[in-house]
C-alpha cells in the first residue's frame, strides 16, 4: 500500500491538476451513488484507474486521459477490459473531443474525479451535451456549492442557475484532503446533477454573466451595463422584482422571465456597448 501511495505521488503532474483518490471507501461511495438505470459511463481523468476499476464492473465505460504516461499504465492495467470492449480508452484532451458536440454517441452518465483547475468548464460542457443525462463528479467543495446553491444563499450564482435550469443539483458528501495523493489544499465534495434538459444558449450565459458581474451590487445595476435602466425598472415592477435585489436573491425562474423579455435586445445592446468602447479608444 505504501509503495502504491509513493508511486501515485511520483506520477502526479501539477500541470494537469492531478490528485489521485486512493481512499477506497470514498471510491465505493461514488459507485453506490450512481443512477440505477442502465446507461453507459464516461470518465474524465481516470488517472491510475482506481475508480475505473469499479466503473467497468457496472457496465461499459469510456475514459478520457490527457496524460500519455498514465495512458500507458491504464493500457497495461486494463488490457483485458480494453480487449473485450468493457473499457474504451481515449488518450486525448477531452475539451477537443467536445468540439464535436458530445463525448459519447449514446446517452451516458459522467462519473469522474475532475481536475480542479478545469472542473467548472467541464461541468458546463456536460450541461450543454444532449447525450449527457447524469453528472456525478468529485470537485472542489466551493465549486460544488456554487452549482448546487439555492436562491438566497451566499453561494448562489450563475452556475447555480444553469444547473437548476438543466435539472437537479445537490452535494452528496464531502471528501477530506487526506483521501487523495498528493493531498490537495482544499476540501472536496461529490456533486450530483440529474439532467432533464440540456442548456445550450450562449446569450443566456452572457446574460447571467452580466447579472452576476458584481455579486454584492444590485442586480438592476449590473444589468444596466447592457440594458436601459428605465426599461429594467419597468420590467422589474411588472415581474414583482425588488429593484434593490442583489443577484443571489432572485429565483432561477425569475431570471428566465427577465431573460425572455430582454433577449431580443441583447445583440443590439452588446453591439452598442462594443461600439462605445471602440469609440472611446480613438
Amino acid at each position: 500500500m505504501k509503495n502504491d501511495l509513493n508511486e501515485a505521488a511520483r506520477l502526479a503532474e501539477k500541470k494537469y491538476g492531478q490528485n489521485f483518490l486512493k481512499d477506497e471507501s470514498y471510491v465505493e461511495k461514488i459507485i453506490q451513488s450512481m443512477p440505477d438505470e442502465t446507461i453507459e459511463i464516461v470518465e474524465i481523468g481516470p488517472g491510475l484507474g482506481d475508480l475505473t476499476k469499479e466503473l467497468v464492473k457496472t457496465g461499459c465505460a469510456t475514459a478520457y486521459e490527457v496524460d500519455e504516461r498514465l495512458c500507458d499504465r491504464l493500457r497495461e492495467r486494463f488490457a483485458r477490459e480494453l480487449e473485450d470492449g468493457t473499457l474504451h480508452l481515449s488518450c486525448t484532451d477531452v475539451m477537443s473531443r467536445w468540439e464535436s458536440g458530445t463525448l459519447h454517441d449514446a446517452p451516458y452518465a459522467l462519473v469522474a474525479n475532475l481536475p480542479y483547475y478545469i472542473a467548472t468548464n467541464l461541468i458546463l460542457k456536460a450541461l450543454r451535451d444532449e447525450n449527457c443525462r447524469y453528472i456525478l463528479t468529485m470537485v472542489q467543495k466551493e465549486v460544488a456549492k456554487k452549482f448546487s446553491a439555492s436562491e438566497g444563499e451566499r453561494e448562489f450564482s450563475s452556475l447555480s442557475i444553469l444547473a437548476a435550469s438543466a435539472g437537479r443539483a445537490e452535494i452528496l458528501f464531502e471528501v477530506p484532503p487526506e483521501a487523495f495523493v498528493p493531498a490537495p489544499k482544499v476540501d472536496s465534495a461529490v456533486l450530483s446533477i440529474y439532467k432533464s434538459v440540456s442548456i445550450d444558449d450562449e446569450r443566456f450565459e452572457r446574460f447571467l454573466k452580466a447579472a452576476f458581474s458584481q455579486p454584492r451590487k444590485k442586480l438592476i445595476g449590473n444589468l444596466s451595463v447592457l440594458f436601459d435602466r428605465k426599461a429594467l425598472m419597468n420590467l422589474f415592477e411588472a415581474l414583482g422584482v425588488d429593484e434593490n435585489a442583489r443577484p443571489h436573491q432572485v429565483a432561477t425562474s425569475v431570471y428566465h422571465r427577465i431573460y425572455e423579455e430582454l433577449k431580443k435586445d441583447m445583440t443590439d445592446a452588446e453591439q452598442k456597448r462594443k461600439y462605445g468602447k471602440q469609440k472611446r479608444r480613438r
